[in-house]
């Protein structure tokens, strides 16, 4: 089917997809205490649909690392959508229809899969579109998981204070139209071919044998750690800090790490042909320490506060830098490489949360020095930018 569309809504097809994936990470954390009470479920088995959640994106990321060259890039990107949009609206269903447990395990299964897909294909088919200032792009892309992180937690807190929580069912499905008008967008834009040999075997051993490839590696799993070990503790932080409610925890929290996040994507897109990736994540990086001290050491819970949403601005081109940084100098990538890469990111997203966890429990439940262990991360970032060479810095 011919269309007039171009790259540029291609781009804009992978803006939506990041939203959709903002969506099915973020919408259900919300409901965990709803789900115990509503389903007599105990809050330790909660946690499983976290663990899951992971294990699951982590296996699709290893799978689609090896196979979605073979099966077609549109096919495998319009079923992370299918499958996010699954997720959302069998979570309304299966848990009255069978053990409620099981039944959200099914549903955080489908959504998972959507997102490991999504984790994996979005930024290569962004990096693979002929536009200029490609850092940019990848940065801006990345701001709208950002934007769709804060339009979850505002639309969600909006929903129950204006209809009741009990309708949560309502939203789970209005939400779920995101990832399903998405798929049909992208049945429709333009896909180009990405990396140098898309129709070849993935050859990991052209990767590992690379020693900047694993540079990147290590540069992805501090980027996940010292943006997780923040953020997932934001809320409580904000909480037992300032001695506010929940609503007003998530707002000043979660929303205010990821409003920072987003911005700092958002401005290194507008500047990004002026400050090369290298030297932009460097500044990030020392900007994230000096976060991570004045969350762990200020007396202050205002001040802690004041370095978690700081923080928040200065991780937010962790994540997308390593990727453009990794697409300019790692040679063979292509595909490969980037789920090898989201598989990192991710391995770092669940051990940023759990070093600030264990640490906390070590130190008899404070908070401030838990997640002032995890400063290692940030501080590994900043060492491994040193060594990196790059064709622009």
């Amino acid at each position: 089917m011919k269309t007039n569309l171009n790259h540029k809504h291609t781009i804009t097809a992978c803006f939506i997809g990041y939203i959709s994936q903002a969506i099915i990470v973020n919408f259900a954390p919300l409901l965990f205490l709803t789900f115990s009470n509503t389903y007599g479920i105990p809050l330790e088995q909660i946690t499983l649909l976290i663990t899951l959640n992971f294990v699951v994106q982590l296996a699709t990321d290893l799978v689609a690392s090896r196979y979605a060259h073979k099966i077609g890039y549109r096919k495998c990107i319009i079923a992370a959508h299918i499958f996010c949009a699954a997720g959302l609206v069998t979570m309304t269903v299966l848990p009255e229809i069978m053990p409620s447990l099981a039944g959200l395990l099914i549903s955080v299964s489908l959504y998972a899969v959507g997102g490991g897909l999504l984790e994996v294909l979005v930024s290569p088919i962004v990096e693979s579109c002929p536009s200029q200032n490609k850092a940019g792009i990848m940065s801006l892309l990345h701001s709208f998981y950002c934007w769709g992180v804060v339009a979850t937690v505002l639309i969600s807190t909006g929903f129950f204070v204006l209809f009741g929580i009990e309708n949560w069912k309502i939203l789970s499905c209005i939400l779920a139209l995101v990832p399903f008008f998405n798929t049909f967008f992208f049945a429709l834009v333009p896909l180009y071919p990405i990396g140098a040999a898309e129709n070849d075997e993935p050859n990991y051993k052209k990767l590992f044998t690379q020693k900047i490839f694993w540079l990147m590696l290590i540069m992805m799993v501090c980027a996940g750690a010292s943006e997780l070990a923040v953020s997932q503790w934001a809320s409580s932080f904000a909480e037992k800090g300032l001695q506010v409610d929940k609503t007003t925890g998530d707002l000043l929290g979660a929303c205010g790490f990821a409003v920072t996040m987003g911005l700092a994507r958002v401005l290194y897109a507008k500047f990004s042909e002026k400050i090369p990736m290298k030297y932009a994540t460097m500044g990030s990086a020392v900007l994230c320490i000096i976060s991570y001290l004045m969350i762990g050491l200020s007396p202050s819970p205002a001040v802690g506060l004041i370095g978690c949403i700081l923080c928040g601005f200065s991780v937010g081109v962790f994540w997308p830098g390593t990727f453009s940084l990794s697409a300019e100098s790692v040679k063979f990538g292509g595909t490969t490489m980037f789920a090898l890469l989201a598989l990192a990111g991710d391995l770092g997203c669940s051990s940023g949360p759990s070093v600030a966890g264990f640490m906390l429990g070590i130190f008899g439940g404070n908070l401030q020095l838990g997640i002032l262990c995890a400063v290692i991360f940030p501080t590994i970032m900043l060492i491994s930018l040193f060594f990196l060479k790059t064709k622009k810095a």
